[in-house]
């Protein structure tokens, strides 16, 4: 059944991609617009299901998970475990970025003057300001935090409530069979929303050709082309780093992804992989509590895509436009991204703000993002699926260095997530 759901997931997208290619080119635009509407209400559903599950998923597995630990200590084990690789990662990502669009000089020789005139999203930086974050973190009500799906504060409120839990002499038991009982439940919902997966592919790929072509590829070649090439390296470098840690583990770790990465990556989504992941991280022996906790941390810190297109995109702006970075300049603005870039979770086309927020700041036009527009959506897709790939091989790294990494997981221990 999961060879044949990865066949579905692939069949999908070269489906969706003939599709939209056979609506661009035989339709007037009008048409092929009103097509593309059609197919995104597939898409949009399939990710409001996603989004209906997110909170409370992310809620009862990680109460259940830290509930399951020794004690308040080990939580904070974990968590430093847990945020150094993250940190780690983030440095390591926006730096590759920086490296490859020097080599690869995307935006050299470019004129866009039409490019730069067309309309920049409107989107509000204070968000990314440190005490914006800080005081984004803590929720004023858990209801609130969870109708708006803002994970870093399901997560804290998730924390204290595991912890305590955890604390308590007998463990609440009747709390805790309660939570473990509710994360079943939702992790069969789960399996119910994910058969919609192929279909929501298909739409999502068809109606992105429908309206943009193929055509759009070849304006953009050197910088898609580009971001891919630094990507696939970024993909290198987490199997490397994986296999230093995990030795020949990390092969069917990667051999279990590949599903929630086509995922992510046909619908530029990393949440709609996320459900999926929590189900095949066991397989490889990633225990289920570890996988509870570094997932959702990884959602709101660990976005090693978002962040490896920080740097790619606005250099490549900068180069665009004749603008030339001093070396400490360079240094600053990684530095400055990497403060950021922590920010982003749950911002809508967050990447994209960030980059604005960066323009901003060395006192270049916001509207200069515009360039990165019109493609944004298909390196969108890239960067979400290395979120998955990237969260994957930390919660993998984690559970190793707590010797939490065991053999597959049998179907009792899969039916129970402690």
């Amino acid at each position: 059944m999961k060879r044949m759901f990865a066949v579905f997931i692939i069949g999908a997208m070269i489906l969706g991609v003939l599709t939209g290619w056979g609506l661009n080119h035989f339709m007037t635009a009008d048409q092929a617009a009103a097509a593309a509407s059609n197919l995104n209400l597939v898409t949009e559903i399939f990710l409001r299901l996603i989004k209906m599950i997110i909170a409370p998923l992310v809620f009862t597995t990680l109460v259940a998970g830290i509930a399951h630990m020794e004690d308040a200590a080990s939580v904070g084990r974990i968590g430093v475990k847990t945020m150094t690789w993250f940190m780690g990662a983030s440095v390591v990502s926006l730096l590759l970025g920086l490296v490859m669009v020097q080599i690869l000089q995307p935006g050299a020789g470019m004129h866009l003057p039409e490019a730069v005139a067309a309309t920049a999203p409107a989107a509000s930086t204070d968000a990314f300001s440190l005490h914006g974050f800080i005081t984004h973190l803590v929720p004023t009500s858990i209801f609130d935090a969870m109708a708006r799906n803002e994970i870093l504060q399901i997560v804290v409120f998730s924390v204290f409530v595991g912890t305590a839990v955890a604390a308590l002499d007998d463990k609440a038991p009747a709390i805790l069979h309660l939570v473990e009982q509710a994360a079943s439940i939702m992790l069969k919902v789960t399996e119910f929303v994910m058969k919609l997966a192929p279909l929501a592919i298909f739409a999502a790929l068809a109606s992105t050709i429908a309206t943009q072509g193929l055509a759009m590829l070849g304006t953009y070649a050197k910088f898609v082309l580009g971001f891919y090439a630094a990507m696939g390296t970024l993909w290198l470098l987490l199997f490397l780093a994986g296999a230093l840690v995990l030795g020949k583990r990390v092969i069917p770790l990667f051999r279990e992804i590949r599903t929630p990465a086509l995922l992510a990556f046909s619908t530029a989504s990393s949440e709609a992989a996320y459900p999926r992941i929590l189900d095949v991280l066991p397989k490889v022996g990633v225990k289920r509590r570890i996988v509870s906790f570094v997932l959702p941390l990884g959602y709101s810190f660990n976005l090693d895509g978002s962040m490896l297109y920080c740097t790619f995109a606005t250099m490549f702006i900068m180069q665009a436009h004749g603008v030339e970075l001093s070396i400490q300049q360079q240094i600053f603005m990684l530095l400055l991204l990497m403060v950021t870039s922590k920010g982003i979770a749950g911002v809508p086309r967050a990447s994209l703000v960030v980059i604005m927020a960066t323009l901003t700041y060395f006192g270049l036009p916001e509207a200069w993002i515009a360039i990165v527009l019109g493609v944004d959506h298909l390196l969108d897709m890239g960067r979400s699926a290395t979120n998955v790939v990237g969260n994957s091989v930390a919660a993998a790294v984690v559970a190793k260095w707590e010797g939490e990494l065991g053999d597959e997981e049998s179907p009792e221990e899969e039916a129970v997530p402690a």
